[in-house]
């Protein structure tokens, strides 16, 4: 679906506060309540908006964090994947290019544990070798 500025401005300020009031949102974008309402829903039901989900603080997070940079196997990815969603630290994994295969974010409450996840990782069937960030300080952050 193609959306214009207006959906654009709309998603942001739902991206902002997803609880904020139609009526408010109306205002902020200078359109008629009933408008945005629409909007919403042809947002919701083309699939755009696929949910509302609560957004937690930073104190609720586990305080440590790593992105792990993986190289496989030819072939391997389903096998090594597998492997990957069995962990519970692995929280997101993306696909890459480059000299990288994978990217898995990871989290964990102690070192111990956040060194155990990246050994896990590092042993996993089809991984030919893996290098390992662990987050220090968040200095941006657009996705809360």
């Amino acid at each position: 679906m193609k959306t214009d500025e207006t959906d654009r401005k709309l998603l942001t300020l739902l991206r902002e506060n997803a609880r904020r009031p139609v009526a408010d949102l109306a205002r902020a974008l200078g359109l008629a309540r009933t408008t945005v309402q629409a909007r919403i829903e042809r947002l919701e039901n083309t699939g755009v908006i696929e949910g509302y989900t609560l957004r937690a603080s930073a104190a609720s997070r586990p305080p440590l964090q790593a992105t792990v940079l993986i190289s496989i196997e030819p072939r391997s990815g389903p096998e090594v994947l597998a492997r990957l969603r069995g962990l519970s630290g692995v929280e997101v994994v993306h696909t890459t290019s480059g000299r990288f295969d994978l990217l898995a974010q990871v989290v964990a409450q102690t070192t111990t544990e956040l060194d155990d996840t990246i050994d896990r990782i590092g042993e996993a069937r089809g991984v030919k070798s893996s290098e390992s960030l662990i987050h220090l300080a968040t200095k941006l952050d657009r996705t809360t």
